[in-house]
């Protein structure tokens, strides 16, 4: 099904908090039951930030791929992505804990021996900006859900990764697949990008949003893992890219990931008879294991094969 022209994400003010705070939050409560995804206008990242972040992406992405196979790690996909013939015009890099200079200073120094200053200081900052906005917007699903006195340990159960990446310009006219349909993983990710579209967005009855970017907003997306633990209240949506044209398209997404070892339970108070419990307790690490299967990355709803009631 193609998009619709006529449907769009909702989108919210993140920039007068001190006054807004109800309001706002009822409107991210409203999107993310509704679509599970909105577009955040969110100030607090300056210009200078964001527009230096296409540069870094771009720098990056041009390193030779030798080079960007030196990003590994033990954690599927999180390191260097790229070279895969199902979806050849995407590549992508992870960078674990992006909000601490000296891990991403890490990562540059391994990909930069002579060192790349610039590029550690603008990942960084621009990681701990986005983390502020993660902040805000559990805050406020857990307010509107009447969980808040959990808030302290739902926030100490994750890390942060900045996934970087790059969808290659098809160099036709005719739309070719960017990445497939699917759902995230993880608690919130945070997504921005440069002004190639691409990213598609389905609703609930299976029809496809088109999202038209904007150099002052974010797409804030609710992941599988915050959908089990807030027992089916808050929708996890399907997306995907879909390119066409010669541009290619930047984008940086900011996942907050639970920690391995802790175990996502849905509170007491999230089900009821009403809301009977979907999903059995699960270690995050564990379930990726099965979703990085044949099997599981065949599968369209992982979660509910791995753990659901």
């Amino acid at each position: 099904m193609s998009p619709v022209a006529t449907l769009k994400l909702p989108t919210i003010d993140f920039s007068n908090l001190d006054y807004e705070w109800e309001a706002v939050k009822s409107q991210v409560h409203k999107a993310l039951v509704e679509y599970g995804c909105f577009e955040a206008l969110f100030d607090k990242v300056p210009l200078d930030i964001r527009k230096s972040l296409f540069l870094a992406l771009e720098e990056l992405f041009d390193l030779p791929l030798q080079t960007k196979l030196r990003n590994v790690s033990k954690k599927p996909y999180h390191g260097y992505v790229g070279q895969y013939p199902m979806i050849p015009l995407f590549e992508s890099m992870g960078i674990d804990d992006a909000d601490d200079f000296e891990h991403v200073e890490c990562l540059t120094k391994n990909l930069w021996p002579q060192g790349n200053p610039s590029f550690s200081k603008t990942i960084q900052s621009f990681s701990v900006q986005l983390t502020e906005l993660d902040k805000i917007i559990r805050k406020m699903i857990l307010e509107s859900l009447g969980v808040e006195k959990y808030l302290e340990e739902h926030i100490d159960s994750t890390n942060y990764l900045l996934r970087v990446m790059k969808y290659k310009g098809p160099q036709t006219s005719e739309t070719k697949l960017g990445l497939s349909s699917h759902t995230d993983k993880n608690i919130v990710t945070i997504l921005y990008q440069n002004q190639v579209e691409g990213l598609e967005v389905q609703t609930k009855d299976g029809k496809w949003i088109n999202y038209k970017p904007s150099p002052q907003s974010f797409i804030v997306m609710i992941g599988d893992s915050l959908h089990a633990w807030a027992n089916g209240r808050l929708h996890s949506p399907f997306h995907r890219v879909m390119m066409t044209g010669n541009e290619a398209r930047y984008s940086a997404g900011l996942f907050s990931i639970p920690k391995g070892g802790y175990v996502i339970k849905a509170p007491e108070e999230l089900v009821n008879d009403e809301h009977p419990l979907l999903f059995t307790p699960f270690d995050h690490v564990e379930f990726l294991k099965y979703y990085y299967t044949e099997e599981g990355q065949r599968d369209l709803f992982a979660m509910k094969t791995f753990c659901g009631v």
